[in-house]
């Protein structure tokens, strides 16, 4: 596993807003990834996305990388936000906006 986290630390490494998710944020292949990538969308940030479904060693690798069960995954400048519960809720309550503004990410006004 060692090869593919470190490609999977080099991708967080080089976006500062980076998701691993299901599908592409312009054709989502599950719900749980069209959500982030609304929420994101909807803040106006500028994000990089990796699509999991292309390869099996990726879609396992992100899982064991931050040993969180499920997809999609979100990091900002390289720390481990969550999955899509966690960030709808985060969006939900005010929260996501001021954490990303925190970390130095420009959102939409």
């Amino acid at each position: 596993m060692t090869d593919i986290h470190d490609a999977i630390k080099a991708q967080i490494d080089a976006n500062p807003v980076m998701v691993f998710m299901k599908g592409t944020p312009q054709f989502p292949q599950c719900g749980f990834s069209s959500v982030v990538v609304q929420i994101l969308d909807h803040l106006g940030v500028d994000y990089h996305a990796a699509n999991v479904l292309e390869s099996d060693d990726l879609r396992q690798g992100v899982k064991t990388f931050s040993d969180w069960p499920t997809i999609p995954q979100l990091y900002v400048k390289g720390e481990f936000v969550g999955g899509c519960d966690i960030i709808r809720e985060m969006f939900e309550q005010g929260e996501l906006r001021g954490f990303l503004e925190e970390k130095g990410v420009p959102v939409a006004a």
